[in-house]
């Protein structure tokens, strides 16, 4: 019978509750359930408490659960912050960075630059990841989360990356389908692409106006959206690190030119990461890295 290490049940615990279950920890970690089961069911033992409460539907932790697993995950973290100082002492960037970022800027942005960083950081383990919607940085186990628009977390530390103008824009053939050029008074009769679980989103900033109007059709990512527009399924508000090439090679065009406010809060492109670790060398080399490399 294999021996499951203290430190690789906790890791197991971690993900049984990050992934909703069992089978899904086991998926993840590319072990058998079974050896997950068998690692849960050893720490509840040793710990003479039940840390889960199963069912056939879903998986949730105990009031027991919830204290032990928010010491674990601060343990780790404290481990990985250990092994960081190390490796900075030795003045090589090195170790596992976990970058989380919506799917367009990820694709548009980070991806295009993953070969160059590899080459120039060949210790360091790249982790991409796209979440429409914030996350919890220490909960997902994140370095640094890239995040489009005005920050309210007073917990998290931000280095501004730069600004991405936001345009309306639509494709030459849903364009071709209108009576004749879009102005303010027609928008209400074109039709509107905005964001499914975002609606504050879908409020424009119209030349010094908001403009508060209903999408015909939703979508739960940018990158859905920009999709949509190309498709010829309607007008967008989107920023330009997603949509410059289009501009350029005519797949989209830009309506009521001028007209969105600019400079604007929408527009701000930020590194986010939290305030009581100290920056650790991957991290700056990576954002060092991108900087200027961006085509906000």
């Amino acid at each position: 019978m294999t021996i499951i290490s203290h430190t690789a049940a906790l890791e197991m615990l971690l993900a049984v509750v990050d992934h909703g279950g069992f089978s899904a920890a086991a998926k993840y970690l590319d072990v058998q359930v079974a050896k997950v089961s068998r690692a849960i069911a050893k720490l509840e033992k040793n710990l003479d408490c039940t840390l889960l409460n199963r069912t056939t539907r879903r998986v949730e932790l105990t009031q027991e659960g919830i204290l032990f697993v928010s010491e674990v995950r601060a343990s780790f973290q404290q481990l990985s912050y250990a092994e960081s100082r190390l490796r900075e002492l030795k003045q090589v960037p090195a170790g596992r960075l976990t970058i989380d970022a919506a799917s367009p800027f990820m694709l548009h942005q980070l991806v295009p630059l993953v070969a160059g960083f590899r080459q120039a950081y060949p210790l360091i383990e790249l982790e991409l990841i796209s979440n429409e919607s914030i996350i919890d940085l220490i909960e997902k186990r994140t370095d640094v989360a890239i995040r489009i628009g005005q920050l309210h977390d007073s917990n998290l530390h931000a280095r501004l990356l730069g600004n991405s103008k936001l345009r309306l824009v639509a494709s030459p053939a849903y364009l071709a389908t209108l009576t004749g050029p879009v102005t303010f008074d027609s928008l209400a009769d074109c039709s509107i692409i905005g964001f499914a679980q975002s609606p504050q989103l879908n409020i424009w900033p119209l030349n010094h106006l908001q403009f508060d109007l209903k999408p015909n059709v939703l979508a739960s990512s940018g990158e859905t959206m920009r999709q949509l527009c190309l498709s010829g399924n309607g007008i967008a508000l989107l920023s330009d690190f997603m949509i410059t090439q289009d501009l350029y090679a005519g797949r989209l065009v830009e309506v009521l030119a001028g007209e969105v406010n600019s400079p604007h809060p929408r527009e701000r492109v930020n590194a986010v990461y939290y305030k009581n670790s100290t920056l650790s060398s991957r991290i700056t080399a990576f954002l060092d890295y991108i900087q200027n490399k961006l085509k906000l």
